[in-house]
């Protein structure tokens, strides 16, 4: 498994180490998972993702580029904005889920662990015929996630941006404990907060000053398990999961993020098919009724008979209940409808409920 650079802090922290994508990565500290869900909810936490990757997009047709590849209208992003996009197959299904910053020599794209050689290759794949640069530049940068309603109290004792001037998904060139960082206000959990991109080099001095600067506000760090089950409260998608290959934006409720009106894009025709005609699964949020842990994969059935799956099941910290993301057929998906879910060969009840389980709190 591969580590990074913070991987012996996390063991010097007491984190049960997992291997996700291929890493070695702390899924909790002693704290334990629920309590890290809460503090970030309540406080903030601080969250090593160095596994995800980053691309940089340069040249005079980076923009008609990313046209061509991106969901989302890119010609509509002022400078420094950062904004959420899907990258599609000619068939509609997810290549990946990234964001993208407009910086002022070129785009800034942050995209999955799991994905990061794949985006990689595709991006390189689709360059002919513009005049542009793709380069992976992940292994020179160092990403941190701080997330939570005190995080920006923290980050601003170690930087000389004024982070009240920061608005929700733009972005920032600047120092953070005297290290070119670059500071988007973006993040995974459904809580304000940031996510920095800075020299891989400076991954232990700036993670030190953070944990430093943020000890008198309750600041913790927080393992992947806390991470998960604070971006499924908000119901943001986890690609392989929510989204995938096989799985499109329209039934996974990301239609927003697709703008047709912008021109041709690879899959605009695919996914242009399925809006208008309605897509024949969806993703629904549900509640269990019965007494139960909903799983991935778990079966979904309608009058006994299977309609699906579940993509994302737990235990929700932050509304006590037992919730759960799954794909089933549109005419089973409006809020109020009786489901059941197969667990432990035993189908439990539950129902299918608004979206999302916990309204981010987001500074717009």
């Amino acid at each position: 498994m591969k580590q990074t650079r913070l991987y012996e802090r996390h063991v010097a922290l007491g984190a049960r180490i997992v291997d996700f994508a291929g890493w070695a990565l702390p899924v909790q500290y002693p704290t334990g998972p629920v309590q890290e869900h809460l503090n970030v909810r309540e406080k903030a936490g601080l969250f090593d993702i160095d596994h995800m990757g980053q691309l940089e997009v340069r040249g005079r047709d980076a923009l008609p580029y990313l046209q061509r590849l991106v969901t989302w209208d890119v010609a509509r992003m002022a400078l420094y904005e950062a904004h959420y996009a899907l990258v599609c197959y000619d068939d509609g299904g997810v290549v990946d889920d990234i964001f993208i910053y407009r910086l002022p020599d070129r785009y800034f794209i942050a995209i999955n662990a799991a994905n990061n050689e794949k985006d990689t290759r595709w991006f390189q794949a689709h360059t002919h015929g513009f005049d542009v640069e793709v380069r992976n530049i992940s292994e020179e940068t160092y990403m941190l996630a701080l997330q939570g309603p005190r995080a920006e109290a923290i980050l601003q004792k170690l930087t000389p941006a004024d982070l009240s001037k920061v608005a929700f998904h733009t972005a920032v060139e600047t120092e953070v404990a005297g290290v070119p960082t670059l500071v988007g206000r973006t993040g995974y959990t459904g809580e304000d907060g940031f996510e920095l991109f800075f020299p891989a080099e400076r991954a232990l001095h700036v993670w030190d000053r953070l944990l430093e600067a943020g000890e008198p506000k309750g600041l913790l760090p927080i393992g992947l398990a806390a991470r998960d089950s604070l971006r499924f409260e908000a119901c943001m998608p986890l690609y392989g999961q929510e989204i995938g290959p096989d799985l499109d934006p329209i039934g996974a409720g990301l239609g927003w993020a697709v703008r047709f009106d912008k021109g041709d894009f690879i899959g605009r025709e695919a996914l242009l098919k399925i809006k208008l005609e309605g897509p024949a699964y969806k993703l629904v949020a549900f509640e269990m009724v019965d007494r139960g842990v909903p799983r991935h994969e778990y079966e979904v059935l309608v009058d006994d008979v299977s309609v699906g799956e579940v993509t994302t099941g737990m235990y929700s910290p932050s509304t006590d209940r037992y919730v759960g993301l799954a794909y089933v057929p549109t005419e089973h998906s409006a809020p109020g409808t009786e489901i059941g879910i197969l667990i432990r060969d035993k189908v439990k009840r539950a129902k299918v409920v608004e979206k999302p389980f916990y309204t981010p709190a987001y500074r717009r």
